[in-house]
């Protein structure tokens, strides 16, 4: 019988076997005293090479996207249209006319980071007992070795990864490279 976690293996298995998901079937799928949050749909989903890869990619290869928004920056200008009125003893006639002027320019553009991942099947329990271990090793992790992808493991995958410039708790396949959990050439028949 396969392990799955309360939080993203559970979802990843459903969403690869039948590419609907919906809540009333996560939830059929949840223990009972389990409760599904908000934190289990904040992270971006493996897109796998079935549905929408990045272009180029190999089959059978998995993927992770990273998404940072794009930074406007709202500027806003008073613009003199009239100036004041002012009568030859210094006194104020009629106060100066301004408008207001709202703008937005993009500061930094959106961008889209495609990554690497292992692919759900290969997230067994062991592998993730090993992740979780890697991790603790190099103290970025300080919770039970569970074999589960929970919170604090997403947090800490996050944490590593965001040393070496990706901000996303989904393993990459270079991080877990990094981390001696799967060898070069592995998983992707190079």
């Amino acid at each position: 019988m396969q392990h799955i976690s309360p939080d993203f293996p559970r979802f990843a298995v459903i969403r690869r076997a039948s590419g609907v998901v919906t809540l009333c079937l996560l939830t059929a799928c949840a223990a009972p005293y389990e409760v599904v949050t908000k934190a289990a749909f904040e992270e971006p989903d493996l897109v796998y090479t079935t549905s929408t890869p990045p272009p180029g990619a190999q089959e059978g290869s998995c993927w992770g996207k990273h998404v940072t928004p794009a930074e406007v920056e709202t500027v806003t200008h008073q613009i003199q249209l009239q100036p004041a009125e002012i009568r030859t003893d210094g006194t104020l006639s009629a106060p100066a006319v301004y408008k207001t002027e709202t703008s937005q320019m993009i500061v930094k553009e959106r961008r889209e980071l495609w990554f690497e991942t292992p692919c759900a099947p290969e997230l067994t329990p062991e592998f993730v007992s090993s992740l979780q271990r890697a991790l603790k090793a190099r103290g970025q992790y300080r919770g039970a070795v569970t074999g589960y992808i929970d919170p604090r493991t997403r947090a800490a995958i996050r944490k590593y990864q965001a040393e070496q410039g990706l901000d996303s708790s989904i393993l990459s396949l270079a991080a877990a490279r990094k981390l001696g959990l799967i060898a070069y050439g592995d998983l992707d028949n190079g």
